[in-house]
């Protein structure tokens, strides 16, 4: 096991340095918390995950969550995950006073969560779902089922989980057919089945209180039918007990990774006995659910960036102790008499830790952006400034969930073969790192999914204006670079960059214009990356502009080798990254179609 799964200082410097935390904490909101007490809460995170989190991921890894008996088994940390976070407000962090929370801005408890991600990404969903279900009772339940339900969710003492995908349904949300049926009592009788249910059943709650999307009868077709019903595992019996609600544990899915993290199949009303009580109005349960997606795309965005980032702490620390090979001379040969060298000493180990870091760290910065434009669009009190940030968060969303997904799997890919044949290896970490990330491209809407929502949906955006939004805080940071002579010639091309991108979505946008909807999406996949990469280029421009100021003014927080340390990885980033939209600006530009369906079968 490695020694150390996250750089705490900068996490601290992006935190507070780069977003700009404490600014976020002037608003009426969060007025009783200050640096030093969220400080101090952090500190008590990472004690937390270094006990409890981080000495059982491989365990919970080679002992997996299973089914047995109509019930779910799971590693006893979980039980600590669920009591101990409700103790400690990892679940109610986000919550208002009222409903028993810390009122902590999304900013502190993205970065108080992805501490724990990276100890040990198995636990925190069970606490992270809980919180889901609770929250979305808080925002659009009634008196009863708030005092019912939240506040044993928010102890920990119950599980919480969201309920939408179906055998027949995956992403499909339209096609669902969980069904319930009104009676004169106020409750629904519901029927149905769900799949991949991220902690759906275990030992270690009492009760589990799935938020389940379902179709009432007789109600329309598509995603306009769909409600959102409250469906606990045991109902209250009205004498303050529970009795069984015809919920039941069909099976947990074995998966690849996160293989301590159960993910069941539920049935509801198999004996016609399942009771579900309606949130909100009928018919609008898509819609509720959707406006709790941001906070789960940016879970996503941020579990793997903490896997990226316990990789490349691995594989970092690996690469300093193990020798092998020799350096090569000035003459280009190797000296045989000359004793072995460590092997980040090579040129292409370093390449990979770099490309590592500037990954895992670039991907942790976006999550945090987001984060803060969360909390500003729900506690600034300008509505021109609320409508700014939350237009901006929109747009970024996507690539929040896709990047730190898809190039957090390319990332720790590279910290296996760092590690050479022991990283194909049991006995190291960086194989379970490597399968765990890998469904996170697939949590919360696929990458196919999130990069037609981008190109789709959220460019086009009242005409555009997210998009003149997010190039303007672009051009801001172009602005403060150029200011620095070593940072002026990067700043010109990121500036350049966004030339070649408006010229990208001049050209896929006049598809759209002419109707023709399939070939202006059939490449939204490659466009993700391209506009990925130009946004984390933004990003980590704004991580040296920092750095570089700190540096020149001498208000330093940090060592010096720290701050230059975060502007060689900004010159790495533009050096071997960037240079990447060049192609991908080709494949986006060019007139051939080859993936759009035809009368012919390409596919034999």
């Amino acid at each position: 096991m490695a020694k150390e799964y996250i750089d705490l200082e900068t996490l601290k410097y992006l935190l507070y340095d780069v977003h700009q935390l404490e600014e976020v904490l002037q608003n009426d909101r969060f007025e009783d918390h200050d640096k030093e007490s969220l400080d101090m809460f952090l500190d008590s995170v990472k004690e937390f995950s270094d006990r409890e989190l981080f000495p059982y991921i491989k365990e919970m890894d080679e002992q997996p969550a299973y089914h047995k008996d109509g019930k779910v088994i799971v590693h006893k940390q979980v039980e600590v995950m669920m009591k101990k976070g409700g103790e400690m407000g990892l679940i109610s962090g986000t919550f208002d006073y009222d409903a028993g929370g810390l009122q902590l801005p999304m900013m502190m408890y993205t970065a108080s969560a992805f501490i724990q991600d990276a100890a040990n990404n198995h636990l925190p969903g069970y606490a992270g779902l809980t919180l889901g279900a609770a929250e979305l009772i808080v925002h659009f339940g009634n008196k009863d089922l708030n005092d019912t339900y939240v506040p044993n969710m928010l102890s920990g003492q119950w599980g919480g989980t969201m309920c939408l995908t179906e055998p027949q349904a995956g992403s499909s949300l339209s096609d669902v057919v969980t069904k319930a049926v009104p009676t004169k009592d106020g409750y629904y009788k519901v029927s149905g089945q769900k799949i991949f249910i991220s902690g759906g059943d275990h030992q270690y709650a009492d009760n589990f209180v799935h938020l389940v999307l379902a179709r009432i009868e007789g109600a329309s077709a598509g995603t306009k039918g769909i409600s959102l019903l409250v469906v606990p595992k045991n109902r209250p019996d009205g004498k303050g007990g529970l009795v069984s609600n015809d919920v039941t544990t069909v099976a947990d899915f074995q998966k690849l990774g996160q293989r301590g993290y159960c993910t069941t199949h539920l049935g509801f009303g198999d004996a016609d006995d399942c009771h579900g009580w309606l949130v909100g109005e009928a018919h609008q349960g898509l819609k509720y659910m959707f406006l709790m997606m941001n906070g789960a795309r940016i879970a996503v965005g941020r579990g793997a960036a903490a896997i990226a980032t316990a990789a490349y702490q691995a594989s970092l620390q690996y690469a300093k102790e193990r020798p092998q090979g020799r350096k090569l001379t000035s003459a280009g040969k190797k000296n045989p008499e000359q004793g072995q060298t460590l092997i980040i000493n090579h040129p292409d180990v370093r390449r990979m830790l770099l490309l590592q870091k500037v990954v895992a760290e670039g991907s942790l910065s976006l999550v945090l952006l987001a984060s803060r434009y969360l909390d500003l669009k729900d506690t600034l009190q300008d509505k021109a400034e609320k409508e700014k940030y939350a237009l901006l968060l929109e747009l970024i969303i996507p690539m929040v969930k896709t990047y730190p997904s898809e190039m957090g799997a390319e990332a720790v890919s590279n910290g296996v073969q760092v590690l050479g044949g022991y990283g194909f290896c049991s006995d190291f970490i960086l194989q379970q790192y490597l399968r765990d990330i890998r469904i996170f491209p697939i949590y919360e809407g696929t990458t196919g999914i999130q990069s037609q929502d981008l190109l789709g949906r959220k460019l086009l955006m009242e005409n555009g204006k997210a998009l003149e939004l997010l190039t303007a805080e672009i051009m801001q940071t172009i602005q403060n670079a150029s200011k620095y002579d070593d940072l002026r010639g990067y700043a010109t091309k990121l500036g350049e960059k966004l030339q070649l991108a408006q010229k990208v979505i001049g050209f896929l946008v006049g598809f759209a214009q002419k109707g023709d909807y399939e070939r202006f999406l059939s490449d939204a996949t490659p466009f993700m990356e391209f506009f990925s990469t130009i946004t984390l280029s933004w990003v980590w421009l704004d991580i040296a502009s920092h750095a570089k100021n700190a540096l020149v003014t001498g208000q330093k927080n940090y060592s010096e080798d720290f701050y230059e340390s975060k502007i060689h990885a900004m010159k790495f980033f533009f050096k071997y990254e960037l240079p990447k939209t060049n192609g991908l600006a080709e494949i986006l530009l060019d007139e051939e179609v080859l993936t759009i369906a035809g009368e012919k079968e390409l596919f034999n």
